[in-house]
């Protein structure tokens, strides 16, 4: 074991641990077992990664003026600037998370993250230089790895550094969904089925329609989604502690995030109000916002897929694949377990939304304590959203059988059918023919030879494909 101090006093830490003190303490404060998100360790490697390297010409523009004078300020050595900055590249790979201690649920505005970090990147900097972990008299967490840095400017900024890299990757996936829409929307264009309003059967319509309302809410999704990054680019990195940027050399503020950029490859820029980039969350609470505009279409498709393919319905028109088995008692059944799973992430989504307006609106004054959590609740939603997209594609919609003769089949004996009448017969007329389908059983044609209200080639031109799917109808239509 080695010996650590704080000003609150002295710990036992184990001999070759990359975390320290302040980890210890946070992690023995905050018994939670939620783990912190991955992405967000490494993009915070990545912003330390871009301080140092900001740092290094920093140091060498002062030699360069001061070159045969006095530098006014210390100056870290180059072999730990080296170090710390692959000490720093590794954190951004993922490498030494186990070093990581610290839970999701936390307070201190993200305070233990930094210093965490801080001292994985101090410990791991010291054993590449062949010292021991804990050796800060050489190299230390606050004065050497927390350089011209606050928690108030890192960890926000890592946190929008991964959920930019975490929406990349759902407008990839909603995209995916979409082009497996499109093309049922386009497969099954004219293919007739019952419309629904208020789960009772209404008026003809087809599983082109139906698909194409998907395809539509899933492209707003798709806009929306990269739209966000516009939200969410704009970084407070170099403001320091409330955004004034106390104790920063102006080279550093302005320098370092074009630093970030060229290491993300991501159009992030300097926030021009720095205080209020740092002190109002309003950002996250838009583009959570978009998340849950799209996890309530998700939630609407697989309700419906789900509905139009189960049990309750007799000669059901959509068949979904059959994923696992059901039941442990009942041989042969299997259930809409995807569906359910996505349903049951979108409500996680929802309940997130509210968490992260709630708190969002707590922040006070210069800065908002409620980050960590926040960030937390915003990633967990989009990893969800990227989860439930990803079974969709490969375990809905893929497989998913239409089953076209049996939903014509269903249309022409739904009442709902002689709606399409009422232009040529009337309202009344066209109950007639409801009623007695309703009581007989019988299909339109049927029925209609009874009462022959319409010649059966009359009824033909009207229920066609071409006559029901178009928009409205004309006066030379009933004319014909």
């Amino acid at each position: 074991m080695r010996i650590e101090k704080d000003f609150l006093g002295s710990r036992e830490i184990p001999e070759e641990a990359l975390y320290g003190i302040h980890a210890l303490r946070a992690k023995e404060n905050f018994p939670d077992q939620t783990p912190f998100h991955t992405e967000w360790y490494k993009s915070t490697g990545l912003v330390k990664l871009a301080c140092y390297e900001t740092y290094e010409r920093y140091s060498k523009a002062l030699y360069k003026k001061y070159h045969n004078k006095k530098i006014p300020v210390r100056i870290i050595p180059e072999n730990i600037i080296n170090a710390l900055k692959q000490a720093a590249e590794e954190v951004s790979e993922g490498l030494h998370r186990d070093h990581f201690i610290i839970p999701a649920m936390q307070g201190g505005a993200g305070t233990s993250i930094n210093m965490n970090i801080n001292e994985i990147i101090t410990n791991r900097a010291l054993q590449i230089m062949g010292k021991q972990p804990g050796d800060y008299e050489s190299t230390d967490p606050i004065e050497h790895a927390n350089i011209f840095q606050s928690t108030n400017d890192v960890i926000p900024t890592s946190l929008k550094i991964s959920i930019i890299q975490s929406l990349q990757n759902l407008e990839e996936q909603i995209n995916k969904v979409r082009k497996q829409i499109e093309f049922l929307e386009n497969k099954y264009r004219n293919a007739l089925r019952i419309g629904y309003t208020q789960m009772q059967e209404a008026v003809p319509s087809s599983f082109g329609k139906l698909f194409s309302t998907y395809n539509e809410a899933l492209s707003r999704d798709w806009w929306r989604v990269s739209k966000a990054f516009e939200r969410i680019k704009v970084v407070n990195l170099g403001g320091s502690a409330i955004g004034t940027g106390l104790t920063v050399p102006t080279y550093f503020i302005m320098e370092v995030v074009p630093s970030l950029q060229r290491l993300t490859g991501l159009p992030i820029t300097r926030s021009e109000n720095l205080p209020d980039t740092t002190s109002n969350l309003d950002a996250f609470v838009e583009i959570h916002a978009i998340l849950k505009s799209h996890a309530v279409n998700l939630e609407k498709i697989v309700s419906d897929i789900r509905l139009l393919s189960s049990d309750l319905k007799n000669n059901k028109e959509i068949t979904i694949p059959q994923k696992q088995v059901g039941s442990s008692i009942m041989p042969g059944k299997t259930n809409p377990v995807i569906p359910e799973f996505v349903i049951s992430s979108m409500h996680k989504v929802y309940s997130n939304d509210s968490l992260v307006s709630g708190l969002s609106g707590q922040g006070n004054l210069e800065l908002n304590a409620y980050l960590p959590v926040i960030g937390h609740a915003i990633l967990e939603s989009l990893k969800l959203l990227i989860a439930a997209n990803s079974t969709i594609e490969l375990n809905l919609i893929k497989g998913m059988q239409i089953e076209t003769k049996s939903a014509l089949k269903n249309l022409l004996k739904s009442p709902s059918i002689t709606t399409a009448l009422t232009p040529y017969i009337g309202y009344n007329k066209a109950g007639t023919l409801a009623k007695e389908m309703k009581k007989e059983n019988l299909d339109i044609f049927e029925v209609n030879d009874k009462y022959k209200f319409l010649s059966k080639e009359k009824i033909e031109r009207i229920l066609s494909e071409d006559n029901l799917l178009k928009l409205g109808f004309r006066i030379n239509d009933l004319l014909d």
